[in-house]
């Protein structure tokens, strides 16, 4: 028998007192006090607490067996809570229902965890009982906001005329990026469909075809190693428009965000964002996402201690390294233990070869390598880096731009030690002016910094074939406290343009024509110039919700080996299907022995 509910178990109040009710949900929790039996009655919208007295006996035993996550449903009337049991914390705190009914749709098992928050079950139980994770409020909290958030962007896209557009999930390879998920087609025998890593091409194309304006929430696809913030299988919000610059698009997407975070979190973002070129960003942050919600910016001490008569020092200058340093404010008298500790950290962390510092303290200088300096040269590194009496400064040498980067992972280290980073804050950020290119040591050749169809900067496009790593790019990256959460760039219009890139990439003619013939002939009949974005959804949510990895704002995620582990998948086909698909399997080494 199923019942109908009238109510969610989030809903009602003191205002239904007296009304016969009907709750469908799960068993929370049961306490059983003798001649009362309360459960904790749960579904998405919120819980209820249900009473069974033992007056009604045949009720009062029926909940005696009840367990935890036993689906049922209950018949009763609201009753009002005694003062004393009156919960604050739940919507439904003031009431309960006193149940004259009772249905089992379904029994359960014993969990193997608590369906509960801050549980301390490890991931792979929770991942491979994901249908139980998914029953815990935080989790549901994050799914509820992911469908809120989907449906914010689409009708802030509808509104400023937006056409969303369906492109193929079965496209042609074009493995420049990372590697492509490939489909074996059945009906043409040795070739492959490969899923998209992002629907670069056919959102060009619908610019082409006049669309002007699109988006869609599309899945992308990449067979990359995993990190806490990577899935092979990802959402990102594809955006595309004719006639605009980076402006248009910057204003668009700050706005964008702006209702985001009013709509779902109630925090005004004040626009415009800041920017940084990407040079500026590396040289005062050491990261192409810097994070802003706190300062300690890198500074360059080289010409101060460039003839120190400190070897490393005056090494490093002298073959075109820097010597850098950070300033930690009030942390000047920190000990020598501590200093031992973060000075491990530079070096596992950070990757540092080792780190130097310098303790301003009372009045008194103080440093790691104080026998090879002198007190001019001390105090000269200290003015640079902006360092007050009570402040630790923190340097680091070496080849750049390697230890650019060094000392902005040593940066958030000393934010995260520290307490420096103000965790309430929302610092949005875009970095623009991209290098075009960059050089392969591996493989002796240039590669796009973000992909083949980014145009250069106007200025710099004399210097494509002669000095390619001087040609910067038209690209942007939306950065959200030390988080990418968006990359994209004006596009080459030009036929002409896109081949010369090409080549410069080690894709001459035939080659281009063979992968790229589709979008280049596209271009013979009249493209406007257009550009676009990409937002990543999931890492938008992940830190919307506060939840430290994407696994917890994906309903069905993969793990760290690119697994799921609830339905066991990828998983052998057999040698039917294999041969269908014109495959056959090539055994390892390891395997045959």
């Amino acid at each position: 028998m199923s019942w109908l509910r009238t109510h969610t178990c989030g809903e009602l109040t003191k205002e239904q007192k007296g009304r016969e009710v009907v709750l469908n949900g799960w068993v929370s929790t049961r306490r059983d006090l003798g001649g009362l039996i309360f459960i904790d009655l749960r579904d998405r919208y919120g819980i209820t607490q249900i009473v069974f007295d033992e007056t009604n006996k045949e009720i009062h035993s029926m909940a005696e067996q009840l367990r935890s996550e036993y689906v049922i449903g209950v018949k009763g009337k609201v009753i009002n809570r005694s003062e004393e049991t009156i919960n604050p914390v739940m919507n439904t705190g003031e009431i309960e229902v006193e149940v004259s009914g009772i249905t089992v749709y379904s029994k359960a098992d014993t969990p193997p965890f608590e369906i509960k928050d801050q549980i301390a079950t490890n991931e792979e139980t929770r991942l491979r009982h994901r249908y139980l994770d998914l029953r815990r409020p935080e989790l549901q909290k994050n799914m509820l906001l992911r469908s809120d958030v989907a449906h914010t962007i689409r009708n802030f896209y509808h509104e400023r005329k937006f056409a969303e557009v369906e492109t193929p999930v079965l496209m042609r390879s074009t493995p420049e990026g990372a590697r492509d998920y490939l489909v074996p087609s059945r009906v043409n025998p040795g070739k492959f469909f490969a899923l998209p890593q992002s629907p670069q091409t056919y959102k060009q194309i619908l610019m082409v075809a006049g669309m002007d304006r699109y988006f869609q929430i599309v899945k992308c696809f990449r067979d990359e190693d995993l990190r806490a913030d990577r899935q092979p299988e990802f959402t990102q919000v594809d955006v595309e428009m004719s006639f605009v610059n980076e402006e248009v698009i910057y204003s668009t997407h700050e706005e964008l965000m702006a209702t985001i975070w009013k709509e779902h979190l109630g925090v005004e973002i004040q626009a415009p964002f800041p920017r940084l070129t990407y040079s500026e960003a590396l040289q005062k942050f050491g990261s192409d996402k810097p994070d802003l919600r706190f300062g300690v910016e890198i500074n360059d001490i080289s010409d101060e201690v460039s003839d120190s008569g400190f070897k490393i020092f005056n090494s490093t200058v002298q073959k075109g390294g820097r010597v850098l340093s950070i300033t930690v404010p009030g942390q000047g008298s920190l000990g020598r233990g501590a200093l031992d500790r973060l000075t491990e950290k530079a070096k596992t962390q950070a990757g540092a070869a080792g780190m130097i510092f310098m303790r301003l303290d009372g009045g008194e200088i103080t440093c790691s390598v104080s026998k090879f300096l002198d007190e001019s040269t001390m105090e000269k590194m200290a003015g640079a880096s902006g360092a007050k009496d009570g402040d630790l400064v923190l340097i680091l040498a070496g080849p750049a731009p390697a230890v650019y980067k060094q000392m902005g992972s040593l940066r958030l280290i000393v934010g995260e030690e520290f307490d420096l980073i103000d965790k309430s804050a929302t610092k949005f950020l875009w970095v623009t002016e991209f290098p075009l290119v960059e050089w392969s040591k591996e493989d002796l050749r240039y590669y796009a910094l973000h992909h083949p169809f980014t145009a250069p900067k106007p200025e710099d496009l004399d210097k494509l074939e002669s000095k390619p790593e001087e040609v910067n790019a038209r690209a942007y990256d939306l950065v959200l406290n030390g988080n990418e959460i968006g990359g994209g760039s004006i596009r080459i219009h030009d036929p002409k343009t896109q081949q010369r890139l090409f080549d410069l990439l080690g894709i001459h003619e035939k080659e281009a024509g063979e992968k790229f013939g589709f979008l280049l002939n596209a271009f013979k009949y009249g493209a406007p110039p257009h550009g676009g974005i990409a937002l990543g959804l999931d890492r938008i949510i992940m830190l919307m919700s506060g939840s430290q990895s994407l696994r917890d704002v994906i309903a069905f995620p993969k793990n760290q080996k690119a697994q799921s582990l609830m339905d066991n998948c990828p998983d052998v086909v057999d040698e039917k299907q294999l041969k269908e698909l014109h495959i056959s399997l090539r055994k390892s080494a390891e395997l045959k022995n």
